[in-house]
């Protein structure tokens, strides 16, 4: 009776809050101006605001002439004075949280989370769910467990500003209702070392009735895999009930059929996009491509076309002016305190009513060893029509230029760890290879000019990802490793792993 009473009033939170969305789905633009105006008015007195002369900015025309595009070095002096403890810098308050995270040539970055931004976190994700109850027309799996497999909620302190991983943070503000049906326990999210931590989660999951099961493939992929390992029983089966798994972090597709492998059949998926400056976008129909982007979230975002990005003369472009299936580095301006800040993420949209988007990729993760500018979501669908052609998994993979070989012209390497490598990977690669030439004319045009010859694939034998995760440092967290690289740093690791 409980449950049947949770799921009822579940679906009409769901209906309702499905149905109050629709106006900020409609009024993104407008919106959208009026927030920046807003936050510019916020933060007139702050010591970045004097310097950019806030006062006088009155258009968004006026934002983009006195604020530059920032990254994370423009913007550290700024965060080394918050991390000090001086006030009024970024934002008018000291921020809630930092959110720690990997950098490379800034070492760890410490992104700002301010008490207004950190509500937008929780409510988006919430949204998600929302959108698919509503959708679904059935809320069953709130009378079951749920996982929210991440990193340790163990925060640290700097100068009294709460320190740690996102999706620790976010542990902490897990809503009430779902606290007792979630998890691990908090002694297992605490563990740091993450196959210790898989296995612990394990344990105490395999014998409970699990509905939904949230976090990013390759952890989703390890989880399930330690399952099968112990239980001898496919996803499916040893959880029946399992309706929904929500991702995020990375593009689903290139792990969509190892995951289906893995789970016996086919579960709903709700895919999200989630980052420590703001919770950007979340498929709000389970059953078509792309993600909700979230207008009203205290977000103000910009767009730079990728051709243009990094040029001195590059136009930054509002939800106005952007056109479909086209390839923009997002730039965000935060109610944490982050101003026209690059992200390094690349979304391509493909709905203007409402505005969706796909995240095609990473500006510092491509190859253009030879000026082909090959990005992640080119070799993910290229990769995709392929495997569709043959019956094969792919694990993972890495795509690296080899510039100097010992004979013959100069190729795309392609690393890949495979669960079931193709009967005919020559065909296989010949394949692969014409699809790629399908979706970047440069690339086309060096393999037909002689510059380049057709990709290589190089077989690795199992786990060489997880091992270079490990000598990285970079095992679980919120660590993904790069898909595409311009240069052999990853390449020249996986060279032990050759078949």
């Amino acid at each position: 009776m409980i449950n049947f009473i949770k799921k009822n009033i579940a679906l009409i939170w769901a209906k309702n809050h499905v149905k109050g969305t629709q106006t900020f789905k409609q009024n993104a633009i407008k919106d959208q101006e009026v927030l920046l105006l807003s936050l510019i008015e916020t933060a007139e007195k702050t010591l970045f605001g004097r310097s950019h002369q806030f006062e006088n900015i009155k258009s968004i025309q006026d934002f983009q002439a006195q604020v530059q595009i920032a990254d994370y070095e423009d913007l550290k002096p700024y965060i080394e004075k918050v991390k000090k403890g001086q006030r009024q810098i970024l934002w008018t308050e000291t921020p809630e949280y930092f959110a720690k995270t990997s950098g490379t040539t800034s070492g760890s970055k410490y992104i700002p989370i301010s008490k207004e931004g950190m509500p937008y976190q929780v409510a988006a994700a919430q949204s998600a769910i929302f959108h698919y109850i509503a959708q679904k027309n059935n809320a069953d799996f709130v009378g079951g467990k749920m996982i929210f497999i991440q990193g340790s909620p163990e925060l640290e302190e700097v100068n009294g500003i709460k320190t740690g991983r996102l999706s620790g943070i976010v542990a902490h503000h897990v809503p009430s209702y779902l606290q007792k049906n979630r998890l691990p326990s908090l002694e297992t999210n605490l563990i740091e070392d993450w196959e210790e931590k898989v296995d612990a989660i394990v344990k105490e999951t395999e014998k409970e009735n699990m509905t939904l099961i949230s976090g990013i493939p390759p952890w989703l992929i390890m989880y399930f895999e330690k399952l099968i390992e112990r239980n001898g029983k496919k996803i499916t089966e040893l959880f029946p009930n399992l309706q929904l798994i929500i991702t995020g972090g990375v593009n689903y597709e290139p792990y969509r059929d190892k995951m289906n492998e893995l789970l016996g059949k086919p579960v709903d998926t709700v895919q999200t996009f989630p980052a420590s400056e703001g919770f950007f976008a979340f498929q709000d129909d389970y059953q078509k491509e792309g993600l909700l982007l979230l207008t009203n979230h205290g977000i103000f975002y910009e767009f730079i076309s990728l051709e243009e990005y990094g040029k001195p003369e590059a136009k930054r472009l509002t939800l106005k002016d952007i056109e479909l299936h086209k390839d923009y580095a997002l730039i965000l301006t935060t109610n944490s305190g982050l101003w026209a800040y690059s992200i390094g993420d690349v979304v391509r949209f493909i709905s203007k009513d409402p505005y969706r988007i796909l995240v095609s990729g990473r500006t510092k993760h491509f190859t253009s060893a030879f000026g082909e500018h090959v990005i992640a979501f080119e070799v993910e669908e290229a990769l995709k029509a392929t495997v569709e052609k043959f019956p094969a998994q792919i694990t993972e993979f890495h795509l690296a230029p080899q510039v100097n070989p010992t004979s013959g012209l100069p190729y795309h390497e392609w690393f890949m760890e495979f669960e079931k490598e193709p009967a005919d990977l020559e065909t296989f690669r010949n394949n692969l290879d014409a699809e790629m030439r399908k979706r970047n004319t440069y690339y086309d045009d060096l393999i037909s000019g002689k510059i380049l010859q057709p990709l290589m694939i190089s077989s690795l034998k199992r786990n060489a990802f997880q091992d270079y995760a490990k000598s990285e440092g970079k095992l679980g967290g919120q660590n993904k490793i790069p898909r595409l690289a311009n240069d052999r740093k990853i390449g020249d690791f996986l060279e032990s792993f050759k078949k």
